[in-house]
């Protein structure tokens, strides 16, 4: 059951990820970002799919995590207190993040430093591993979206660094909707899987 579900789920993306790799320039909205964190009344949700971000954002936490050094009690402070501000109304945010092993010095950041302390505001975190997998989303972007209705593109360069978003026109959402809860299930089959292949393993030891 588990199979047909996800074969069915991956021809859902196929169609959704030719037209989400569409460049979005061409029906952009009058809204920022910051218009949707603001406006958003249920759920925010987040697609990562590059294994570096140093180069947009938190560079020095960055380096004093390379360094060895404590993370500073006011690390990400600000962004703690914007996801409480959504999730003490009982608003979700919670965000997918597409990566493979041996993880980059930037993951083991994020998913040490970042994650753990946004979870303190609420936010939840679901890890797609395609570790000797083909990336069922190859060629989509990063993206936010919100209540299923209104999507920001995140745009960057090569190297990782955040160069802006683009808010799209409402008729494009379905398109990233789509992909959200696709990627959204099928991580959290990927977690419920893994502690089950452990078990068998430990079964085999004598």
């Amino acid at each position: 059951m588990t199979t047909g579900f996800r074969f069915l789920l991956m021809k859902s993306w196929s169609r959704s990820r030719r037209n989400c790799s569409r460049r979005p320039s061409v029906t952009t909205s009058s809204k920022t970002l910051g218009d949707l964190f603001d406006s958003f009344e249920h759920e925010a949700f987040r697609l990562e799919t590059l294994d570096d971000y140093s180069k947009s954002g938190n560079v020095d936490a960055y380096h004093a995590y390379l360094a060895g050094e404590p993370q500073p009690d006011d690390y990400n402070a600000g962004w703690v207190e914007e996801l409480r501000s959504h999730t003490e109304k009982g608003k979700r945010v919670y965000r997918v993040h597409i990566l493979s092993r041996p993880l980059t010095d930037y993951l083991c950041f994020e998913l040490g430093w970042g994650y753990r302390k946004n979870m303190t505001g609420g936010e939840e975190f679901f890890i797609l591993d395609i570790t000797d997998k083909p990336n069922p989303l190859h060629g989509v972007p990063d993206f936010w979206c919100f209540d299923s209705e209104s999507v920001a593109v995140m745009n960057y360069d090569r190297a990782g660094k955040y160069l802006g978003s683009q808010v799209l026109e409402t008729d494009r959402a379905a398109e990233f909707v789509s992909i959200g809860d696709g990627s959204d299930s099928m991580a959290a089959t990927e977690a419920h899987r893994r502690p089950q292949r452990a078990a068998s393993r430990q079964r085999l030891v004598p």
